[in-house]
């Protein structure tokens, strides 16, 4: 699933690609596409048409179109969801009646001026388009999503506090959305392995330096992924423009199991983590005392 630096660098292309559009019209082929809109794929279609595109905004992993008016159009990527500007029917099928629409088009934005189209693909169907009304400064549908490290009013003091009072264990804190938002199991493993802190560590036992650690490697690591578009291991995230990012190449350790450790030597492992995966090195991050297999 894309996280924070996927999702920045798709906002930053529909804010290059998108601000200033007005909707002429809005296709959707695809209810899924639409399904958190009470009204449905019609009155979605409707709501649209004739409105500005004023901004282009981001919390954690969700972004969402500022429009006229103070609304705003909600989207989350889920696990493949893609915005391509004029990608047409790029990837489709020829026919004798012409090129069809790209086989994961859910859902098309038509322009009043001579630009390229916007569209939604979506080869899995888990993310997901909409409007809404009055959210252009932040929709209420995710007002309960904290600040993420890259938010210039992120408060790290009032992050590391939270995270020390949570009964939990120090990845699932930093996976908690209501805690710091847009990282995930990628990033979480990338900076735990930056700050030489096991990811079942409790959080209860953990210093405000050590906390500190995780999260300015949190923010540290997120800066060094955007730099390069993200992280792409293939074609389910691109940004706008179809290009992927290049962050894979940099992984300490996420997907590394059974490679050196950068830093010590020691073989990365591979352990399971709430019916997915995590990754350590060993030697560099040893299991709390008393942490049982």
């Amino acid at each position: 699933m894309p996280e924070l630096p996927e999702v920045e660098v798709v906002r930053r292309g529909l804010a290059q690609h998108a601000v200033g559009r007005t909707i002429a019209q809005v296709e959707v082929f695809s209810d899924r596409a639409v399904r958190r809109h009470p009204g449905g794929r019609s009155d979605f279609e409707a709501i649209l048409a004739g409105r500005t595109i004023e901004g282009v905004s981001r919390r954690g992993k969700y972004l969402w179109f500022v429009l006229d008016e103070g609304d705003a159009v909600l989207a989350h990527l889920g696990m493949s969801g893609q915005f391509r500007v004029g990608a047409g029917s790029e990837g489709a099928t020829a026919t004798a009646a012409g090129p069809e629409f790209h086989p994961h088009l859910r859902v098309r934005f038509h322009f009043a001026d001579d630009g390229p189209e916007l569209d939604f693909l979506d080869q899995r169907t888990f993310g997901g388009l909409a409007f809404a009304h009055g959210g252009a400064e932040l929709p209420h549908e995710i007002a309960h999503i904290a600040r993420d490290p890259m938010d210039p009013e992120f408060d790290l003091g009032a992050a590391i506090r939270t995270v020390r009072a949570k009964r939990t264990e120090i990845k699932r804190a930093l996976l908690d959305q209501t805690v710091v938002s847009g990282i995930g199991n990628i990033y979480a493993d990338e900076s735990l392995w930056r700050a030489k802190v096991h990811f079942r560590r409790p959080t209860r036992s953990m210093t405000v330096a050590s906390v500190r650690a995780v999260l300015e490697a949190a923010t540290t690591v997120m800066d060094d992924a955007l730099a390069v578009g993200g992280t792409s291991f293939d074609a389910l995230y691109v940004n706008v423009n179809g290009e992927s990012g290049y962050f894979d190449r940099s992984l300490d350790a996420y997907g590394q199991a059974g490679l050196p450790c950068r830093r010590c030597g020691a073989t990365i492992i591979r352990e399971a983590f709430m019916n997915r995966s995590s990754f350590r090195c060993p030697r560099c991050q040893r299991r709390p005392r008393g942490l049982a297999d």
